[in-house]
């Protein structure tokens, strides 16, 4: 009945109301390519970095369950999501600017808290403004564009330092008085104004639909205090399906190896294709362009794939192709650590790009079959606390292993990775046995 009072939006529309991933995930991407080598130009220890990561994991934690269920209880002129994701948006452009101008490690962890609030803040707003603005049938579509977006605005996020050198001929080895490549600044400042700008263009062209007046006064009547939204997440978490349940098992996995990959997958480069361990090397800054141009490619393959998907997805059922995708990314992470040659990168990075593009596509498909429409927000909030989670037991964890278990060689946290990876795409299967997440009929 509800999908019923939905128009059916054309396919540019929908990519349309997805253009804001591609300004969010390009500031994601260049957090992920550079924020480590940022800490290691300012003197960071390797085994610190994922210590110093932790604002993604903790504001991921607090702020979008939080603001998920606000979102789900707000009513203003603008919508029930937009004002949440809008200064977000600003947030995040604040972060962006100011960060590669850092001259110490306390002041780029401190606007890494910034940048990560205002991603976090836009986050699951954005996906329940999806979710609420297209019927079931459309959603696939949906949240498949917003992983088609996510490859492409990390694709260019990591091939902008390389497009910069290659290209428009900047100097690699011209560092500020901090040792932050001036590269790096140009590209911060470029992300600064495409988060903002597409997330306006999102909202201008597909705005939220308006509430009805029964909706408007069930919403009102509602207190929005910090007491209510928190019963309320505990209770969305008591009351949770089994689906989402069984799908925690594999975010465990899954996130743990992803944020372990993002941390040590330079460092990991500059080993085994220049074998140099110092950051402040000339060839440690190629290792950050090659990953880059590698990241570059992964996500272009993960934006094709993302749309190829669909019909794989409607076939199969998102809980096979993301098994499947998984497995891909686990091999091609275990085996960069043991490519010598820059040029053969490009092979283990398809697997890592089909594991990405069904990370931030099928999950979703299967998460928005199996919870109730009326509390989209918050159980998006929740579904995020399984995301970042794992990322703080990794942040937490592997500085106490690292020197010890992994003999302080970043080249063995990728492959614990790849087994990780594997574990996940196993757990997936068992989460999809639920009814929402099987093929649709042919």
């Amino acid at each position: 009945m509800e999908d019923a009072l939905k128009p059916r939006l054309p396919w540019l529309r929908i990519v349309e109301m997805n253009l804001g991933f591609l300004g969010l995930q390009f500031s994601f991407g260049l957090q992920q390519s550079n924020m480590a080598p940022i800490y290691s130009y300012l003197g960071a220890h390797e085994a610190a970095i994922p210590l110093l990561q932790l604002a993604g994991p903790v504001t991921g934690l607090l702020v979008q369950p939080i603001i998920g269920a606000m979102s789900d209880r707000t009513v203003t002129r603008w919508g029930r999501r937009t004002p949440y994701f809008v200064f977000g948006a600003v947030l995040c452009a604040v972060g962006l600017f100011f960060m590669p101008l850092s001259p110490t490690i306390l002041a780029a962890v401190s606007l890494l808290w910034i940048l990560d609030a205002g991603n976090n803040i836009t986050m699951e707003p954005y996906r329940a403004y999806v979710s609420d603005r297209l019927s079931t049938e459309q959603r696939r579509f949906g949240f498949l564009s917003q992983s088609a977006f996510t490859g492409l605005g990390q694709m260019l996020a990591y091939l902008a330092p390389s497009f910069m050198v290659n290209m428009l001929g900047f100097d690699i080895n011209a560092v500020d008085a901090h040792r932050i490549p001036v590269i790096t600044r140009v590209a911060f400042t470029v992300g600064a104004v495409l988060s903002l700008t597409t997330i306006l263009w999102s909202i201008f062209r597909v705005p939220e639909l308006p509430l009805s007046d029964a909706q408007k006064d069930r919403l009102k009547a509602l207190p929005l205090t910090a007491t209510a939204t928190l019963r309320e997440i505990w209770d969305a978490i008591v009351t949770m399906p089994a689906t989402m349940r069984k799908l925690a098992l594999m975010s465990l996995f899954q996130w743990y190896a992803m944020f372990g990959y993002w941390n040590y997958v330079i460092y990991s480069i500059s080993r085994s294709v220049y074998g140099e361990a110092n950051p402040l090397s000339e060839s440690f800054r190629r290792a950050v362009l090659d990953n880059g141009q590698v990241g570059g490619f992964y996500n272009g393959v993960a934006f094709v794939a993302a749309f190829a998907m669909a019909p794989l997805t409607r076939r199969f059922g998102a809980a096979a192709m993301h098994a499947f995708c998984l497995l891909t990314a686990g091999l091609g992470m275990f085996a960069i650590p043991h490519v010598t040659q820059k040029v053969w990168l490009f092979a283990p990075a398809i697997g890592v790009g089909l594991g990405w593009a069904s990370i931030m596509g099928n999950p979703y498909i299967i998460l928005s079959e199996s919870i109730p429409p009326e509390r989209t927000g918050v159980y998006m909030g929740i579904f995020n606390m399984m995301i970042v989670t794992p990322m703080l037991l990794n942040a937490v964890t592997m500085p106490l292993y690292f020197d010890s278990l992994l003999a302080g060689d970043p080249r063995r946290v990728l492959m614990l990775c790849g087994a990780l990876m594997g574990a996940a795409a196993m757990c997936v299967l068992w989460a999809g046995r639920s009814t929402g997440a099987r093929p649709a009929a042919a």
